[in-house]
């Protein structure tokens, strides 16, 4: 098996179909039924994405075709995506989070013919989204499903569509895939906009396919290729997941375990024993807090031993280590760190950080306990891997690493992040004004402002789209929300944040009508400051905040809030002459308390 396969492959379905060949009975993808580790060798894989293709193309779908999948991690949602593809048509994922109005918008905007679901419970906001929209002929159901739910669609089981004759069925789809070409349309992920309405991002073999050599280059070149294994843990509709976490290991030939979720991840990790894990900041801050807490219940030796890490961790961030940290390294690489890898599997080469900013500090904690920390930057529009920390570019936690290979980055008058190359998107779905702002001269205009070191890195610095990326990365429009919230009568002005953090919180400005009315109801005087201080009054806001949270999903969800002082006017400088509110202005003023409420 040749890794150069992959710069040479026409399309993601080909370079499977090639390195299913090659690995034949060797396990692919991996997951925990009814209590037991259940492989699905390449082979087997491979015969059921050709009678899946077929079975797609035998109910009616056609080339060009969006089929939506709406499923949990499993060997299905990898089979059912490789599937469509090999059948002709366009991925579309869906968040399995998402409410009956998103799966309304991405049905919609993506006029799709099909879905995919993976259980009877993803269907209960699906199915209406079907019937509002009329869109979706057809419904392939990975679990059972009672065939009374089904209505303005067919109804088909998973079993019945990947079943037949699989020699004819892996025919028909060579015979297809041999007139794919890279700039063919792959996929169409779904990511906010400025406007709040999720875009579609429409991303080529060639993209992927990109994005997976250059970093199987960083692999092979500083850590060696063997017998790789990947934990999943991040939603494969994330399109971090779907190619570091998906398409990445299918190009060095890996086999993909399913993680259980976050409360079965340290069982997980011991059991399935992987050497490359894809994780969002979020799980290495509940991991650290987790592994500080149990260290310093160790006693006085393992107490010691932990502020040495922290020390040695806050020298490597700050690109101070060297000969004088021997000895600490020497210390930790005889006692702490041997128990600490053992928890991560004890073969693990490095865990790869994407989705959001890592803090340098928690970089600096796991690469004290000899984990290597790999942080990567990019966005969707990218598919997704823009940059990369690595050892042999000199890993430096406040930065991101340099670009990838065959990734052209340069930064704009203003600061902006731009970048070229085969990895860059076709555009956004049936989106030309977006899509024109976006790519310009052969540009990708990032949104993010930063600068390249001495040493190539990429360090961002701010973000020039007011897009909130929380600590798990998934992308949160404040427009949509704050449009929402000022909806109710309650609530005159909004303004949401949650960069970073596990939750969206929100600055409410109550309306003035509607306070003078709860006042004289109450019998209270006119004062804000004080009834801002009246549980009955911050339950009403509460009650108005929980009546829009009903029609958002568990990512967006308002889950505290503080009020506001004065009214956002363009007097204070809130506030812009054509009525926007000025977040950086409004963050000067309640940062703070908007930090509280973490």
């Amino acid at each position: 098996m040749q890794l150069s396969d992959i710069d040479n492959a026409s399309s993601l379905v080909a370079l499977f179909l090639q390195r299913a060949d090659e690995r034949g009975d060797q396990p692919f993808l991996t997951a925990k039924i009814d209590g037991e580790w259940t492989s699905v060798s390449y082979a087997e894989a491979a015969e059921k994405v050709c009678l899946l293709a077929e079975s797609l193309r035998a109910i009616g779908l056609r080339e060009g075709d969006r089929v939506v999948i709406v499923a949990e991690n499993r060997p299905e949602w990898c089979i059912a995506d490789l599937a469509i593809m090999a059948a002709g048509c366009i991925t579309t994922p869906a968040y399995t989070t998402n409410t009956e109005r998103d799966h309304c918008h991405i049905l919609d905007d993506s006029s799709a013919s099909a879905v995919v679901v993976g259980n009877a419970k993803l269907t209960k906001a699906l199915f209406p989204a079907i019937m509002k929209t009329g869109r979706a002929g057809h419904v392939i159901a990975v679990d059972p499903i009672p065939s009374s739910q089904s209505g303005s669609f067919d109804l088909h089981h998973w079993a019945e569509m990947t079943t037949g004759d699989a020699r004819a069925a892996r025919e028909a789809v060579d015979a297809r895939i041999a007139s794919f070409k890279r700039e063919d349309m792959a996929c169409i992920i779904y990511t906010s906009g400025t406007s709040g309405a999720p875009r579609g991002v429409m991303l080529h073999h060639g993209a992927i396919l990109h994005n997976v050599s250059a970093a199987a280059h960083v692999i092979e070149h500083d850590f060696g290729w063997e017998e790789e294994r990947f934990l999943s843990f991040l939603p494969l509709s994330h399109a971090f997941e779907h190619t570091a976490g998906f398409y990445l290991p299918l190009g060095l030939g890996a086999d993909i375990w399913f993680s259980e979720g976050l409360d079965k991840l340290s069982s997980n990790l011991e059991e399935a024993r992987p050497t490359i894990m894809v994780v969002v900041p979020r799980l290495f801050e509940v991991l650290r807090g987790k592994m500080m807490k149990t260290i310093e219940k160790q006693g006085k030796l393992a107490r010691f031993l932990l502020g040495r890490a922290l020390a040695l961790g806050e020298k490597q961030v700050a690109g101070t280590d060297g000969l004088l940290t021997r000895p600490d390294e020497l210390l930790l690489d005889a006692t702490l760190r041997p128990k600490i890898r053992a928890k991560f599997g004890g073969r693990m080469k490095a865990m790869v950080s994407g989705g959001a900013p890592l803090n340098p500090e928690v970089g600096g904690f796991f690469q004290a306990m000899g984990l290597t920390m790999l942080q990567g930057y990019g966005q969707t529009e990218s598919a997704p891997v823009i940059a990369c920390n690595y050892p042999s570019a000199g890993i430096k936690m406040d930065t991101v690493g340099p670009p990838l290979r065959g990734v052209e980055v340069k930064i704009a008058d203003d600061g902006e992040i731009l970048v070229r190359g085969e990895l860059v998107m076709l555009g956004y779905w049936q989106r030309p004004d977006d899509t024109e702002n976006a790519l310009r001269d052969g540009w990708l205009h990032t949104g993010d402002v930063g600068h390249i070191d001495a040493r190539g890195r990429v360090k961002i610095t701010d973000r020039k789209k007011d897009i909130i990326v929380n600590d798990k990365g998934d992308n949160v429009a404040p427009q949509k929300l704050e449009g929402m919230l000022t909806l109710q009568p309650e609530i005159s002005q909004a303004m949401v944040a949650g960069d970073q953090k596990p939750y969206m919180v929100a600055l409410i400005v109550p309306d003035a009508e509607w306070v003078a009315a709860w006042a004289r109801a109450n019998g209270e005087a006119m004062d804000m400051a004080a009834l801002n201080e009246l549980p009955a009054f911050r339950s009403a806001i509460k009650a108005a905040i929980d009546r829009t949270n009903q029609d958002l999903s568990v990512i967006e969800k308002v889950r505290k809030f503080v009020l506001a002082d004065e009214p956002f006017t363009v007097e204070n400088d809130m506030m812009t002459p054509t009525m926007k509110i000025r977040r950086m202005q409004i963050r000067e003023s309640y940062q703070q308390r908007l930090d509280d409420l973490y």
